[in-house]
């Protein structure tokens, strides 16, 4: 179903700022943007990856934290201060955001998902590279391009790289029980603190032991420290829960017993909320007409209105089971939200290549337009950051997940994650460029793909016939293109041509 998303451009309101609003103190890249003071927009909780620093920067809003003492985050798991954070953790962040992107932090939370040992690492079957899969004590974790990887890289983990040690992993829990990271690093391994969250399949309370996965949890009550209101009466109803403890084998001696990573998004003092998640129920309209309805994220019921703005032109029925979205709202009760926005977070473009030029918040590769936004998050293949003023210019590739938009009649990608690889790239390759996106035009020597006009001959076309691809076009049918090209003078020229479904590359 997140093909409906992927095939589509998605088109930005008239009159808005595209790039969002990065201030001058970094984060984010730390480009600047000047936008006028606004009033307060929500005071609550706001839940997110981390995209960037100089405060902190969670779902596009820059929270300064100098309110916190020692700029101290919440956490067992040695998260315990801001400069520990990484981008792609996944934090709460209490306190009040504002209309010009800007909010005051009053409190850091973070929560590892999982940590401890790995199994397989699994590429993904269709080879097509979009994930990979990670065993992590029997839970079934992807990696995929916009997750931030430490430790190692996802091009090793895509070639088959195996995890010697333990990792560290912030997620989402996906409606089939299974986790999207947005962080994942490999760390010391030590069996004496890890930390499991899953599906609980059994409970023996008698025993005193209950069944995540693979793994048996065993508990002594006079001991185990319970969290977040639980009891023991409470593990024989519970359908996913964390433990910490100690690993010894597939047995789990807990030291903590508490509810699974769903309560990050509880409802706070205050009833504004914001948060990124993956759709864990599709929207379902309540009546006859397209709303109001509502879908499920997070462990929240999510309520759509007339009122709701949905950006990046999401229609309702792309709202579908594992799409990864932001909401913006107000809790009507502990479990149900009424979205005032909904914001797509998942990529559907990308270019890689060596960058041409690079101004203020937005940079080019191969003729594609790239901005950058405050969820931009700005990696080095090897694990260490980077920043918008420091991507190489002509020397090194890098490479763009994000979503393609349109403003006018400029067509660019809005970047989720800019990734720069860890090596200059040989000089033969550097006006070689790979691209995914949108056809938005084709003749029988030419093809528009995200803004570019690339020289394509008959010859270039791979899985399918130039006359095909030109057919379905006519007919109205949306194709998503994968395009490997080089750049000749001023020309861009295809090398192949492949429809993104039939990709397996």
């Amino acid at each position: 179903m997140k093909r409906q998303v992927r095939n589509r451009v998605f088109k930005l309101a008239a009159g808005t700022v595209a790039f969002g609003v990065i201030s001058a103190c970094g984060g984010a890249g730390g480009g600047g943007l000047d936008v006028a003071d606004g009033g307060i927009r929500g005071t609550g909780s706001s839940v997110g990856p981390v995209s960037g620093f100089g405060s902190v920067f969670v779902n596009g809003v820059e929270f300064n934290t100098d309110d916190i003492p020692n700029r101290e985050v919440e956490s067992n798991d040695g998260i315990t201060a801001e400069s520990l954070l990484s981008e792609g953790m996944i934090l709460r962040v209490e306190g009040e955001w504002r209309d010009d992107g800007t909010g005051t932090a009053e409190k850091l939370s973070y929560d590892d998902t999982l940590r401890g040992p790995v199994g397989q690492v699994t590429a993904d079957p269709s080879g097509a590279g979009e994930f990979v899969t990670l065993s992590v004590m029997g839970q079934s974790v992807r990696v995929d391009r916009q997750t931030v990887v430490r430790g190692t890289t996802y091009a090793a983990l895509l070639g088959g790289s195996q995890i010697t040690g333990h990792v560290r992993v912030s997620a989402w829990r996906q409606a089939n029980g299974s986790y999207r990271a947005g962080y994942i690093e490999v760390i010391n391994p030590d069996l004496t603190n890890v930390e499991l969250e899953g599906s609980v399949l059994t409970v023996d309370t008698n025993l005193n032991e209950f069944m995540i996965g693979t793994i048996t949890v065993q508990y002594d009550e006079n001991n185990v420290s319970f969290g977040s209101g639980l009891t023991e009466a409470d593990l024989e109803n519970a359908t996913a829960l964390e433990v910490e403890g100690e690993l010894n084998g597939t047995t789990l001696i807990a030291t903590t017993i508490d509810r699974d990573d769903a309560r990050r998004f509880s409802r706070s003092s205050d009833d504004d909320i914001e948060f990124t998640a993956v759709i864990d129920a599709s929207y379902t309209p309540s009546g006859a007409g397209s709303r109001p309805g509502e879908f499920t994220m997070g462990g929240l019921t999510v309520r759509v209105t007339d009122a709701t703005e949905l950006d990046d032109s999401i229609t309702l029925d792309e709202l579908t089971e594992g799409l990864l979205i932001q909401v913006e709202g107000q809790f009507l009760s502990d479990t149900v939200v009424e979205a005032e926005e909904i914001e797509l977070r998942d990529g559907n473009a990308k270019v890689k290549g060596v960058v041409s030029t690079s101004t203020d918040n937005v940079f080019f590769i191969g003729g594609v337009e790239v901005r950058v936004s405050s969820t931009t998050v700005f990696t080095v293949e090897d694990g260490s950051g980077t920043s918008l003023q420091a991507l190489p210019i002509g020397t090194t590739t890098v490479e763009v997940e994000g979503i393609e938009k349109e403003q006018g009649v400029d067509v660019f990608i809005e970047a989720l994650k800019v990734e720069v690889d860890d090596e200059v790239a040989d000089f033969d390759d550097r006006n070689l460029y790979e691209l995914e996106g949108r056809l938005t035009n084709i003749t029988p020597g030419t093809i528009t793909v995200l803004g570019v006009l690339i020289d394509a001959g008959p010859g270039a076309y791979d899985s399918n016939p130039q006359s095909e691809i030109i057919d379905r076009f006519d007919d109205g049918e949306v194709l998503i293109l994968e395009v490997e090209y080089s750049k000749n003078g001023n020309a861009f020229i295809a090398d192949e041509i492949d429809l993104e479904e039939n990709d397996d590359d």
